[in-house]
Formats: structure tokens, C-alpha cells, sequence
């Protein structure tokens, strides 16, 4: 009866279906081995992501131009137009930038040609008109390409040589620049001012330093004077004394000198 108890009182024993496999019955290196396997799958496509991203990136800052970053850009040039011809430039601008262009016939015909300009939304700002020289100017530009035509379609014979002036100017990039610009002159200033100081203190130790040449060069002098005063002592002393020692040995030696005699004393 305690046995029945006791069972009844304890919690019911759940026999797992032979089908089945209970989850904390898995080994763990074949969860480790799992893991790997998922780790493996997923860095391949990460690194691939990232080359993809990498490639995004530089493929966009390829397609803007070199000047884009730039306050002011201004660009001449001198292009042939040919007879009955009509040719497009297109220029880039930042929105907000201010957008400049004139044109002048050089040389060719009757010295004119048709100029227009068409803004980055294709409207034309400036409608064609058969002159020697026309400009243009955008003070605000909504940002993209502006469109500069030349047309030479009336000229049936004549080529015309014609001269393009362009300017992008970003007024509040060059305000910028302008006030890094004074930054840059007020820390020159500085610079200037601790170069000063830092040459003064170099012409002082180089003014030491040739006092202490100077001293240096009157010691090593009257080191060698002092080493050639004792060393002409020493050795007339050496000599006075070998002489002396040899006189005293010559005269102790004939002090002490017999004379032998052929006649002895009776």
C-alpha cells in the first residue's frame, strides 16, 4: 500500500514514443558538428554580401565626378563645330551650386552660332539664338546635368571654332573653405610664431655649444702644454739621476779599490 502511494503521490513516468527522439537525448558533438556546418553556410554569404556592398560603394563614387566635392571649378574650352552640325555638353552641378556659361565664335563664317541650355529637368532655359557670344546663369541649380548646345546648322559651308567657359561655384562650400582657410592661416601664424621661438632656442644652443668648443679646445692645449712640460721633466730627472748613481758607483767602487804590490812588508 505505501508502494501504491507513493507512486500515486510522485509525478507520472511519460514514456517517449519509439519513434521519436527526445531533444535532451542528442549528442553534443552532433550539435557542434550541426553548428559548424550552419557557420559554414552562413560566412560564405556574408563575405559575399560585403563584396557586393564593397562594389556598390565604388561603383558610385565612380560615377561622380572628380569635382563634386570641390568650392569652385572652372573649365575652358575650344571645340570645332562643323558645317550644318549641332553639338551637346553636359556639366554636372550640386544642387545649391550656382551654374555659369558663355560661349564665343572664334573664328569660322560669319563669326555666329546658335547657343542653348537646357537644365537638369530637359526644359530649355535658354532658347537658341544665332549670335557671336551668349552666356548663362543658374544663381540656385536644382542639382544634375545641364545641357550646353551649339548649333551650326544654318552655317551650310563654314566649320565654326567656338570657346566654352564653365563654372560651378558652391558659394556656402567656399564660406566653409574660406573660414578653414583662416584656420589654416591663424594656426600658420602660430607656427610661424613657435618656429621663431624654436630657432632663437637653436641659436642659443648652437652659441653654447661653440663656448663649449672654444673652452674644450683651450683644455685639450693645455693638456698637451702640462703633458709635454712633464715629460721633459721626468726624463731630465731620469738622466740626472742615472748620472748621478753612475758617479757615486764609480767613486764607492774606487773607494774601495787594493792596489797589489810585488814587495811584501818584512
Amino acid at each position: 500500500m505505501r508502494a501504491q502511494r507513493k507512486l500515486r503521490i510522485g509525478s507520472p513516468c511519460v514514456h517517449p514514443h519509439p519513434g521519436t527522439t527526445n531533444p535532451t537525448s542528442i549528442n553534443p558533438k552532433m550539435r557542434l558538428t550541426w553548428q559548424r556546418n550552419q557557420l559554414n553556410l552562413i560566412l560564405p554569404i556574408a563575405l559575399i554580401c560585403c563584396c557586393l556592398l564593397i562594389d556598390a560603394t565604388n561603383a558610385q563614387e565612380a560615377q561622380q565626378p572628380w569635382y563634386e566635392n570641390l568650392p569652385a571649378v572652372a573649365m575652358d574650352y575650344k571645340v570645332h563645330i562643323d558645317a550644318g552640325k549641332e553639338d551637346c555638353y553636359h556639366q554636372y552641378v550640386k544642387a545649391g551650386a550656382t551654374f555659369y556659361v558663355s560661349f564665343s565664335v572664334v573664328r569660322g563664317g560669319d563669326g555666329m552660332a546658335g547657343f542653348a541650355v537646357r537644365n537638369p529637368a530637359g526644359e530649355v532655359v535658354k532658347p537658341y539664338q544665332w549670335q557671336a557670344t551668349a552666356d548663362y546663369t543658374d544663381q540656385v541649380s536644382p542639382g544634375g546635368y545641364y545641357s550646353v548646345c551649339i548649333d551650326n546648322q544654318f552655317s551650310r559651308f563654314a566649320g565654326k571654332l567656338v570657346n566654352i567657359y564653365i563654372t560651378v561655384v558652391k558659394y556656402d562650400a567656399w564660406d566653409k573653405y574660406a573660414k578653414e582657410i583662416e584656420q589654416l592661416q591663424l594656426n600658420m601664424q602660430n607656427f610661424t610664431a613657435t618656429i621663431g621661438t624654436v630657432e632663437r632656442n637653436i641659436n642659443d644652443m648652437m652659441g653654447y655649444q661653440a663656448h663649449s668648443r672654444h673652452r674644450e679646445s683651450r683644455d685639450y692645449a693645455l693638456l698637451l702644454d702640462n703633458n709635454s712640460y712633464i715629460q721633459t721633466f721626468s726624463i731630465s730627472q731620469i738622466v740626472v739621476i742615472l748620472i748621478t748613481c753612475s758617479i757615486q758607483v764609480f767613486f764607492v767602487r774606487k773607494l774601495f779599490e787594493v792596489k797589489s804590490s810585488s814587495k811584501s812588508r818584512i
